[in-house]
């Protein structure tokens, strides 16, 4: 391991090991719905993230939701987001997490709230519920992410001064109207040198949540590296690709939603169906996901991994391997597994060996995928920063 590599190792551990990394998921559940089909006989495995997703899944009434991560931090925002969808009012759980702001957010988390979470997660929001105190800068300024997003949105609007731009192509009418404000007005202003020197540094792709070995596939596979990557994703998001309802970018570039575009448990109708009993199918774990699935005794027929893989792919090869074996051991029949890569191939995944009825087996043997299903649903994504999507079943 080289000297730089070792420095970056160090410096994405101490971000996802100290801090609330996502204030928002970054994964598309639209694309998950169609990818898994969900059905009331489903038991679905998701790595936690913000929760956003997690929710998105229980308002398609499966038998349940077990979300898994091992920053209790992640988990602390969901099981916030659990007691918010039990205990308020709707105007009121739509300011917290639509807005980020909810005035007396203190005096409303100590009175109603904290009661319903863990012992660890009350000792974490008696600290951090002020996250959500500061209109000026609210929750999605909040976290590492957040953090960088507040730098955006300082660049925006202070350095580059593009924000009647940003607006512009937000309340575009159509995606030729995006396109030709793109084009002709935003491209050359943002991409400055700074910028795109920024968007090549390790340091700064870690508080997006990238570690390294991200980056090391994406400059492999991709023609002009990790910034240009970076540069057509901006570009698809925001002039190839309909803006009216994407509010992971929209939240980005203004720190709040609107209730016209936000995710689906920020709508009125989807936060009573979770408040009448589809949240009561959601669990919380904080493990690891072989961790979990060692010690539970569900049996899932849908698994949601992100894009964890990547990482233990070049770091822990050997923990990547025994968390297949325990997914394979707790799968049911046929069971769906969905991930995503910051690389254009998952080749490592090639090299998984497996054990099967007592027999090593290769784990491409077991995979059936789906790729022209994957394929058309990457185009869609509205979040766009992912290099390959993949659905496989699992024959085990």
């Amino acid at each position: 391991m080289g000297a730089s590599e070792w420095f970056s190792g160090k410096v994405f551990n101490f971000v996802h090991g100290n801090n609330l990394v996502y204030n928002t998921c970054w994964e598309d559940p639209r694309l998950d719905h169609v990818a898994m089909n969900l059905t009331p006989d489903d038991n679905v495995l998701v790595i936690t993230s913000a929760g956003c997703n997690t929710l998105d899944y229980a308002l398609a009434s499966p038998n349940s939701v077990h979300a898994v991560d091992m920053n209790p931090r992640q988990n602390a925002l969901l099981e916030l987001k659990l007691a918010g969808i039990k205990r308020l009012e709707f105007d009121d759980f739509f300011r917290l997490f639509g807005q980020g702001h909810l005035p007396e957010a203190r005096k409303i988390y100590e009175g109603t709230l904290r009661s319903d979470l863990s012992p660890w997660s009350q000792t974490y929001w008696d600290k951090w519920i002020k996250f959500f105190e500061n209109p000026n800068r609210p929750f999605y300024f909040r976290g590492t992410s957040g953090y960088f997003a507040r730098l955006i949105n300082m660049y925006i609007d202070k350095v580059v001064r593009v924000r009647p731009i940003i607006d512009r192509i937000l309340n575009a009418p159509n995606v030729e109207a995006q396109r030709e404000i793109y084009d002709g007005e935003l491209h050359d202003r943002f991409w400055t040198k700074g910028m795109r020197f920024a968007m090549d540094r390790d340091t700064t792709l870690s508080m997006l949540g990238v570690p390294r070995a991200q980056r090391v596939q994406v400059e492999k596979d991709y023609e002009g590296g990790v910034v240009k990557f970076v540069q057509d994703c901006v570009e698809s998001v925001f002039a190839r690709l309909p803006i009216s309802d994407n509010y992971f970018w929209r939240v980005y570039v203004t720190g709040r939603y609107t209730r016209e575009c936000c995710p689906e448990y920020l709508r009125e109708d989807n936060f009573a169906k979770l408040r009448n009993g589809l949240a009561e199918k959601v669990h919380v774990h904080t493990n690891s996901v072989e961790g979990f699935l060692r010690e539970t005794d569900v049996k899932f027929s849908r698994f949601v991994l992100l894009d964890h893989m990547d990482w233990l792919s070049t770091h822990r090869f050997s923990l990547l391997e025994s968390e297949w074996q325990s997914i394979i051991d707790r799968a049911t029949p046929n069971a769906r597994v969905l991930w995503r890569s910051g690389g254009l191939r998952t080749d490592f995944v090639n090299q998984v060996r497996v054990n099967v009825n007592g027999q090593q087996r290769e784990l491409p043997e077991l995979l059936t995928y789906h790729h022209d299903l994957a394929a058309e649903l990457h185009e869609k994504d509205r979040v766009h920063t992912y290099g390959s999507f993949y659905i496989a079943d699992l024959a085990a």
